[in-house]
């Protein structure tokens, strides 16, 4: 939210690191990435991190995302740099150490073993008095054997940082194998009492009672571990209900029986340490990687001191600006300290398959580092004077006007005229965050609630939509548009038949015959039915729909497409056995399946034959028509204002989504097999996404697989239907739905825009939302709104309001980013727009620019930015040149020029096409009639 408020304050690279942190934390890799790319962009003046600290967290996602060969290759790129602190230097080289040692990828074992002792050995050198590079160290001589040189770096590590639990317990492994029990004991035993739930010396712990001939000490262990030590372990749970079992009938042991190898866990706990540990001193464990002497934080009064020197920053003398000087530099260094200190955790090196814990505890110290600071009340004081903030931190939402006067408020509104718009904004644009394209004084969007009332069963399971076209008049009938806008999802049948499209032109065979070698995206995915979703182990089931991304041709993916239908035929005859009975445990070992998505047709050279085909349909269904918005563009827009093609064998899914920005889509079934269709209406995402963030998942960057049945028991309703060879499924605006292939078929799809007011409302929206979730909208809304009112006349009162206000806010806000570039000396030029030039998105933010493009050089290309993102790195604008898109004497014209058109009461018929543009653009979605023509109940 402090980044949609504003996204140019300046702590937004902190913002983005702790976003960053928390998706890396909840495994939301893309997410995480983004936010990384972006803190990296963002100025580092008061950033708690560096650029190459945050390279380094980058290389680590890689590795946590299981991406080893990149993560590696970043590592050592990252040791390359002249400028990395000897700190920093230690943390890449137990984190590339640590990954030479358990990686089989990476090459022989033989070299790796050398890689990774090399590395860690340099890590011990940059960094000699932490204790973590030693542990590893150790780790991997025990792994190879070299028990000597193990030992050595255990109780090297010992002394640098005792309070390792994790250390404690590779020593007792050491212990253990070589026969030292009583040893073992002890090493175990301090590991517990540093950390009372390490499960790992638990579960070693009850091995050793266990090889002791020690049953019940052995279970109490066991079960000290907790479920992280049994919920991934089998073994260990059958060997827990083994002894369970036999410990239920054994007579309770006897205080004159044989004597004991080892004291029980209760007598243990209390021994007196041996010579060989006692260099555990009994204080409280110092904090991961201790590291060299850090600033000491500030006192009570010293922090009371600095925040009344900081509110008389005007008025001081020069010994106490010094000492204000000293006091913010202490703090700022105990701040940096505190973080970084835990961005060396060794859990994240230790620990194979949570590579992501290091976010976690990042994001833990940073809520346990931040100090309490009574808030000040806002200043009314200059600019000029010093902020009110310890520290230098600022509000966590810092706003940033332009050039305003609070004595002169201006009140902006799409009555207003051009003219009044740029004569307002002279004197007081605002700043930008009151640019929202859905006008002044309001919030972002939020998702809604489960709307009242409670559904009944029967509502929660609604049938599908359904209409059946018996004639081409049928088809091109206005009830036919009207039936779709008025449902959530629809399948029309029988369209196809009636124009007579021909739809072995989409067919995998005419697509080898054309182009054999045309790209397709493949997702490797596993096979499972449609109503169930397992986790990769087919353990338990789960939201989380994982899918593998490479790449093919059409020819290859065809030859895998008849393959797998071969297959089929060939197990259909084969005469069942007892192995093919269904049974739990198969699950884990389903077979994988490769889904070819994406299948870009845009080309009008290469496949005219089936585009010309499609233009058959009738026109709030075609690829372009005047009626759709989404023509109006002006630029491809890949699978909305294209065609896309999927190939698919049964099991192929398409993951829920809605679409982007909330447009209406088009997906025609080619066969010959079905797909099995997923919808909830568009009142209901919000309870949709309630459940995804109860699983864990992103709704707009994650990919999930809804379970129906949580869905209804939540109180979302959800359609359910099949779609035949040749039926087409309308979307409505804003429809949740997912897709599965029943049988091998192809598919077709492409967004539309009906020109009503819900659809644009419902994009807009999205647009803005999607700030607040710093998601890129697809669809350039402004952009796309100016060419609308160049191009149409609208006679609906809501959408010509709703777009009116966009054309107002966008006006304001170039004319106000304007104003801030020349106030700054900043030279602008007209650049104009070519045919067909694609809309400008921020290389920092990625939100749409418009108009107005703030361009510097980057690397040897020149980078887009918004205003907010050009002053976050560079407040004078130094550096950056401004190009205008258009002139605003035309901007002025298009605005006033776009009034609300009342069509005369009686006119003459008008032409075919103009008579279809001109009904769309008057159309709301809520139509009064079904349409009982075509209508026809759907067959069972």
């Amino acid at each position: 939210m402090a980044l949609y408020v504003s996204p140019g304050f300046s702590r937004a690279a902190d913002a983005h690191m702790r976003l960053a942190l928390m998706f890396k934390a909840r495994r939301h890799w893309a997410a995480a990435a983004v936010h990384f790319r972006r803190a990296r962009l963002a100025p580092h003046q008061d950033a708690t991190f560096t650029r190459l600290e945050l390279s380094f967290h980058a290389a680590h996602l890689l590795e946590a995302r299981g991406l080893r060969k990149s993560a590696r290759d970043a590592y050592e790129r990252l040791l390359k740099e002249p400028s990395l602190s000897s700190s920093l230097k230690a943390d890449v080289c137990r984190q590339l150490g640590w990954l030479f040692h358990r990686c089989a990828s990476l090459g022989e074992p033989a070299s790796r073993a050398r890689a990774a002792i090399w590395c860690l050995q340099r890590a011990v050198v940059a960094e000699p008095e932490s204790g973590a590079g030693l542990y590893l160290l150790g780790r991997c001589f025990a792994f190879q054997g070299k028990v000597h040189d193990a030992f050595v770096a255990y109780r090297n590590s010992v002394e640098k940082s005792e309070g390792n639990a994790d250390t404690w317990c590779s020593i007792g492994v050491l212990y253990q194998q070589q026969n030292q029990p009583m040893d073992a004991l002890q090493a175990y035993i301090c590991a517990v009492q540093l950390d009372k739930g390490h499960s790992a010396a638990w579960t070693n712990l009850g091995s050793l009672y266990e090889s002791c001939q020690m049953p019940r000490d052995a279970f109490a262990c066991y079960s000290n571990g907790g479920s992280a030590a049994t919920a991934n372990n089998a073994s260990l749970r059958q060997r827990l209900a083994f002894l369970r079992s036999q410990l239920a009938h054994a007579p309770m042991p006897s205080v004159t029986g044989k004597r004991r190898p080892l004291p029980s866990i209760e007598e243990a706990w209390n021994l007196p340490i041996s010579a060989e540990m006692s260099s555990r001193a009994p204080k409280p464990a110092p904090p991961p990687y201790p590291g060299r002497a850090e600033a000491p934080p500030l006192t009570p009064a010293q922090l009371q001191t600095l925040q009344y020197l900081q509110r008389n920053a005007h008025n001081l003398s020069p010994q106490q600006q010094a000492m204000m000087q000293q006091l913010l530099s202490q703090y700022r260094l105990a701040q940096a300290a505190r973080a970084r200190a835990v961005a060396k955790s060794e859990s994240s090196a230790s620990s194979g398959d949570n590579a992501e814990s290091l976010a976690e505890d990042l994001l833990k110290k940073f809520s346990d580092t931040q100090p309490e600071i009574k808030k000040e009340p806002v200043s009314t004081e200059p600019a000029t004077s010093a902020p009110a903030v310890l520290g230098g931190r600022q509000a966590v939402v810092k706003l940033e006007p332009l050039n305003t006067d609070p004595t002169k408020p201006v009140t902006f509104h799409s009555a207003m005229s051009a003219k009044q718009i740029l004569d307002a904004c002279k004197e007081n644009a605002g700043p930008p965050s009151s640019w929202s394209v859905l006008g002044d004084g309001l919030g972002p969007p939020e998702p809604p609630g489960v709307p009242p009332p409670r559904l009944t069963p029967d509502q929660l399971a609604p049938p599908a939509p359904f209409v059946y076209v018996e004639s081409k008049r049928d088809a091109f009938s206005p009830q036919l548009q009207d039936f779709c806008l008025k449902h959530p999802i629809a399948v029309v049948r029988g369209l196809t038949a009636a124009l007579k499209l021909d739809l072995g032109l989409f067919s995998t065979k005419t697509l080898v015959e054309a182009w054999p070698e045309h790209a397709v995206e493949v997702r490797t995915q596993l096979m499972q039915s449609a109503d169930e979703n397992w986790d990769a182990g087919g353990r338990r089931r789960v939201w989380a729909c994982a899918s593998h991304r490479s790449h093919t041709t059409v020819r290859k993916y065809a030859q895998y497409q008849a393959g797998s239908f071969r297959d089929s035929l060939r197990d259909e005859r084969a005469p069942p056995s007892d192995s093919d009975a269904p049974h739990p445990k198969r699950r884990r070992h389903a077979r994988m399946l490769r889904f070819g998505t994406n299948v870009d047709l845009s080309d009008e050279r290469k496949w005219r034959p089936q585009l010309a085909e499609l233009q058959k349909l009738p026109a709030f269904a075609r690829v372009a028509s005047a009626a759709n918005m989404l023509s109006h563009v002006g630029h491809v827009i890949l699978g909305m204002n294209t065609v896309q093609l999927y190939m698919k064998v049964p099991g192929s899914r398409t993951p829920g989504h809605q679409e982007n920005n909330n447009f209406c889509s088009i997906n025609i079934n080619i066969g010959p097999g079905d797909c099995e269709w997923f919808g909830v209406p568009d009142s209901y995402w919000g309870g949709v996404r309630e459940l995804c963030d109860r699983h864990g998942l992103s709704y707009l960057h994650g990919s999930w697989w809804p379970d129906p049945d949580e869905l209804r028991a939540h109180g979302v309703p959800v359609y359910r239907f099949t779609q035949r060879p040749g039926d087409l499924v309308w979307v409505n605006a804003g429809c949740v739905h997912w897709v599965q292939a029943t049988g091998w078929c192809n598919n077709i799809a492409w967004n539309v825009g009906p020109l009503t007011a819900r659809q644009y409302s419902l994009a807009l929206e999205r647009y803005e939302w999607n700030k607040v979730q710093n998601f890129k909208s697809i669809v350039p809304m402004v952009h796309l709104t100016w060419n609308l009112a160049r191009n149409i006349r609208v006679s609906d009162p809501r959408l010509h309001r709703a777009m009116r206000t966009c054309l107002a806010q966008t006006l304001r806000a170039a004319a106000g980013t304007l104003a801030a570039v020349r106030a700054r000396g900043v030279a602008v030029r007209f650049h104009g727009r070519a045919r067909g030039e694609a809309s400008h998105y921020c290389g920092a933010c990625e939100r749409e620019v418009w108009h107005a493009l703030l361009v510097r050089e980057h690397e040897r290309r020149h980078v887009v930015h918004c205003l907010a993102c050009a002053r976050r790195a560079a407040p004078d604008l130094a550096g950056f040149l401004c190009l205008e898109e258009h002139h605003m004497d035309e901007l002025a014209q298009v605005y006033d020029a776009f009034v609300l058109h009342r069509p005369a009461p009686h006119h003459a018929p008008a032409p075919a096409s103009h008579a279809s543009h001109t009904s769309h653009t008057s159309h709301t979605s809520h139509a009064p009639h079904a349409p009982q023509p075509v209508a026809a109940p759907a067959p069972d």
